[in-house]
């Protein structure tokens, strides 16, 4: 088990850089089109499309597997932290089926809507230029069964002695100012 929790880890924190390089590549986007706006008179066409149907999807579905490895969902303690320690543990087992639940339904909704999409040849005119937007239908069904594989493996691994494997060590402000 160990060594699917690493594997799975290494692939979350893959398509975690793919979201970050998402963003980079948005903000560069709009800066260009910006810079083309108002400097050269020649906006770049269909920005408005890519950002919001390419890059936007891209960073806010495929990063979520990452936040769950690590943790990083919110989350609010105030009672069960007052809670004994076997109860505070099947809280988290009855969290995390419900999440696998729901990511389980909205991933195969969003694949099946991703389909339809695929088929219809879905596309934005935007200007002179017509933009396919289908492909970025796949986004979120990808998103949701990474989130999927690893909350299914962390319920499986609640019930098991041994570490999970799983990357869970958040990066801290401390550590990144004394990289610096």
């Amino acid at each position: 088990m160990f060594a699917i929790g690493k594997y799975l880890s290494k692939i979350t924190n893959f398509v975690s850089i793919i979201g970050g390089l998402a963003i980079a590549l948005m903000m560069f986007h709009i800066t260009a089109d910006v810079a083309g706006r108002y400097i050269f008179d020649s906006p770049m066409p269909g920005t408005i499309t890519v950002v919001s149907y390419y890059y936007m999807s891209i960073a806010a579905f495929i990063p979520l597997a990452f936040a769950e490895q690590k943790d990083a969902h919110i989350s609010v303690e105030v009672i069960t932290e007052r809670m004994p320690r076997w109860m505070q543990h099947n809280l988290e087992r009855l969290a995390l089926l419900c999440s696998l639940t729901v990511f389980g339904f909205l991933g195969v909704r969003s694949f099946l809507e991703a389909q339809r999409k695929f088929s219809s040849g879905a596309s934005i005119v935007q200007g002179n230029s017509e933009i396919p937007i289908w492909l970025t239908y796949f986004v979120l069904p990808l998103g949701c069964l990474l989130m999927v594989l690893v909350v299914a493996y962390k319920l499986i691994s609640s019930f098991l002695p041994q570490e999970t494997g799983l990357d869970t060590e958040r990066a801290q402000a401390d550590d990144i100012d004394q990289q610096d």
